[in-house]
């Protein structure tokens, strides 16, 4: 199996670099300065260079972890993670987005730990990124805005409330500049927003999350991408 799989990149690979036009990575031979930064949940289901419809090198500078998250620990204390913070400081990037996911296995792992009195030690790496996830989790539970009535699903709640509180660390954080803005979305392929299946959901603006302060800063065109679960 691993072989067929390793043949499968290498034809995938030669179908990449069969695509390519000439000259198309002239304009970044010598450096980088992407527009945006984004972080997004580590899943299959979830391509960031997809759901922005990138198709050029330069444009959008990716980070990927479990959980979509910015924070990461250096010496004892919570500091932003440098695969998020490197473009802001070193590559003129001002726009930074927040991207998780709806039934998102990293928060729905978290809950299960929250809520279980005993739990099976996972391996280091997925312990570590389970354990930082752990406080959001059991903060938002304690949120009388996120409910588990069964009207909207309690892991999507939780997932945008994670979105939230990355935003906030990122926007508190003194290693990023004030002239940085910071967006949070939600990529739904499960319906859970609306139909339209592959969709990101802007919930997050600065730290804003009233619908109509999200409102105010998309053109009308795109209001249909507004949404939130936590009111």
């Amino acid at each position: 199996m691993a072989e067929t799989t390793l043949v499968d990149l290498l034809k995938r690979n030669d179908s990449h670099v069969d695509s390519l036009q000439k000259g198309y990575f002239d304009a970044v031979q010598s450096g980088q300065m992407p527009a945006v930064v984004s972080v997004c949940c580590s899943d299959s289901r979830v391509s960031q260079e997809g759901m922005w419809d990138v198709d050029e090198p330069g444009w959008l500078f990716t980070a990927g972890n479990i959980g979509n998250q910015v924070r990461d620990r250096f010496d004892g204390e919570d500091v932003v993670s440098g695969d998020v913070l490197y473009p802001i400081r070193f590559t003129e990037t001002t726009l930074a987005a927040v991207v998780g996911h709806t039934g998102c296995g990293a928060v729905t792992a978290t809950l299960e730990r929250a809520r279980s009195d005993e739990s099976t030690p996972l391996p280091a790496g997925i312990e570590k990124r389970v354990e930082s996830l752990l406080p959001i989790v059991e903060a938002g539970l304690d949120d009388d805005r996120i409910t588990d009535d069964g009207t909207v699903g309690l892991i999507d709640q939780l997932v945008e409330y994670n979105v939230d509180r990355q935003v906030e660390f990122l926007k508190r954080a003194d290693s990023v500049p004030d002239t940085t803005t910071v967006v949070g979305f939600v990529y739904d392929f499960q319906g859970v927003y609306d139909d339209a299946l592959g969709r990101c959901y802007l919930v997050n603006h600065d730290g804003e999350t009233s619908l109509e302060a999200l409102r105010a800063v998309v053109p009308d065109r795109f209001e249909d991408h507004v949404r939130r679960l936590v009111a």
